[in-house]
């Protein structure tokens, strides 16, 4: 995941912002209103499907094959039959007769191999083509060296579609529940033109509810039942209404006042609620870490940030168990790596991936280590001091404690180390961050899916999303093992992605911090709402108030 932005989320905001939520009060004879209110905490960027940063809600109003149901796993989309070749290359979907369009148009095969054609086009500028690597030629498509029509998806009808992989792709299933790979209509593309997702009027939309009242700029939208989708009489909620909130205290007091149905919580209120019954903690798959860059401007800054015993030593100074329960207090957990615990398990033995992929002092607070690290990698760069800069977008909550706790963390047990803060916009840290304009970054990354490989992919050296540029021959030959030579052999693939994890660990090319674990005030009359831990975090296709 990417960043939570657009109709998602941030690389971990919006979708926190605009989560789980209830009504207000009703009467025990009144008929309750099926509508919630709920906060965001960024306006959305864009609602075009193949542009979006982030796609933690966008289930709700994009559908494909399949969409994410219970516990990670996948349910029932637009296709109503799914069939699979026994080299596990080729699939077969089926799509149902009454799938329609909120503007009433069928959905067709042809939607679904236009929407995946766009979306690899290189004037559309998505952020996220590297999904489609492992699909036939995407990978050749993603690197600029075939056309995005040659992608392996074709109609066979009007109501089939065929998808070829290069190889097995071992998560293929819950990839295509991935809001991404949902379809677009290119009818409606076409007749917008340039105006086309500029509001929501100029677009169509698959899934269970629709957007209104989005103009681009303002801090208010809603999310209304679409009655063209094919389940929609399971679809209880007439309404969906979002407002940016941007501080805690104020979405706090609109809660209270009972003008939202829900209230994200800073770590310093979550001290004063935890006892609420009202008080509700979820989990994510989100690992917040330290980016270093690689390829800083500076060149002395590039020196360091290129020592390995500087990166240990930053990595072992930091207690994660005391920023975890007393500087946030929020529920997060301390990590054992780059990859979130209760992802994905061992095939083979059920162990979890998290577990597996730790190593000995890298992730645990060692001052001690810290100090003989520091005082090496110094040596080495024949320098005395370090001066260096760590810039956070400051629309994340928790962003200014943690960056003021690394400070003094950092100073007070590596001598010579001053850290500068840079809190800013998180339209300027993205930005920023992209352009490789930062020392240290607070960065954070969510799993798009349930499988290792999506925060796995990440630290590749021809991955865009890899800011820092830090680069690792052995670690590029792992992961393009694990996707390519052991593909269709789960276990050898299992392997391949363990030792690539505990490369990432023993070099801290990048340091994690903390998994999040985010903590709301929500209201008890609000039933059937899915929450997930990756990919699409919320659903209210089910949720009704009682």
């Amino acid at each position: 995941m990417k960043k939570w932005t657009g109709i998602g989320l941030v690389a971990a905001v919006v979708a926190l912002g605009m989560g789980l939520a209830a009504c207000g009060q009703t009467s025990s004879t009144a008929k309750p209103k099926q509508e919630l209110r709920l906060p965001a905490t960024a306006a959305l960027d864009t609602i075009d499907l193949a542009k979006a940063t982030g796609y933690g809600q966008t289930g709700n109003v994009f559908e494909g094959f399949y969409r994410l149901g219970k516990n990670g796993k996948v349910a029932p989309g637009l296709a109503d039959k799914v069939t699979m070749s026994k080299d596990k290359k080729t699939w077969t979907f089926h799509i149902r007769d009454n799938a329609k369009w909120s503007n009433g148009d069928k959905i067709t095969a042809q939607d679904f191999v236009y929407s995946w054609r766009r979306t690899l086009t290189p004037s559309t500028k998505s952020s996220y083509t590297t999904m489609f690597s492992g699909i036939k030629n995407g990978d050749k498509i993603i690197a600029g060296k075939a056309d995005p029509s040659t992608i392996g998806i074709h109609a066979k009808n009007q109501q089939t579609v065929v998808v070829q992989l290069d190889k097995p792709i071992a998560y293929f299933k819950i990839l295509m529940a991935y809001p991404l790979f949902a379809p677009q209509n290119k009818k409606v593309v076409d007749k917008y033109g340039k105006k086309y997702a500029t509001k929501s009027e100029y677009m169509v939309y698959s899934g269970p509810f629709k957007i209104q009242g989005w103009n681009g700029t303002g801090n208010t939208w809603s999310f209304v039942k679409n009655n063209q989708y094919w389940d929609h009489k399971v679809v209880k909620l007439h309404k969906i209404n979002y407002q940016v909130v941007t501080n805690p205290q104020t979405g706090l007091s609109l809660y209270q006042n009972k003008k939202l149905d829900f209230a994200q919580l800073s770590n310093e209120q979550v001290k004063n609620y935890k006892n609420n019954k009202e008080f509700q903690q979820y989990p994510y798959s989100i690992v917040i870490h330290l980016k270093y860059n690689f390829q800083d401007a500076d060149k002395a800054k590039r020196r360091i940030m290129s020592n390995q015993n500087i990166r240990q030593a930053i990595a072992l100074s930091i207690n994660r168990s005391q920023l975890t329960k007393k500087v946030l207090g929020d529920g997060s957990v301390t990590p054992t790596g780059f990859v979130a615990s209760g992802l994905a398990n061992d095939p083979k033995t059920g162990e979890d991936f998290a577990k597996q992929q730790a190593v000995k002092n890298t992730t645990t607070y060692n001052p001690k280590l810290a100090k003989q690290k520091w005082a090496a990698g110094l040596k080495q760069l024949g320098i005395q001091k370090v001066d260096l800069n760590i810039m956070a977008g400051n629309d994340d909550v928790a962003a200014s404690t943690v960056t003021q706790y690394l400070k003094g963390a950092l100073e007070k047990n590596l001598k010579g180390f001053n850290l500068k803060i840079q809190n800013v916009p998180a339209s300027v840290a993205q930005s920023r961050s992209t352009s490789g304009d930062f020392d240290l970054y607070l960065s954070h990354w969510g799993a798009d899916f349930n499988d290792p490989i999506s925060f796995l992919q990440i630290p590749v050296s021809s991955n865009s999303l890899n800011y820092g540029k830090w680069s690792n021959k052995r670690y590029d030959a792992l992961i393009d093992k694990a996707q390519n030579q052991d593909a269709g052999n789960d276990e050898a693939r299992w392997q391949d992605m363990v030792q690539a994890a505990k490369l990432l660990n023993k070099t801290q090319s990048f340091t994690p911090l903390y998994q999040a674990n985010y903590a709301y005030l929500t209201r008890s009359d609000v039933h059937g709402i899915i929450h997930n831990t990756a990919g699409t975090q919320w659903s209210y296709k089910y949720a009704y108030i009682k």
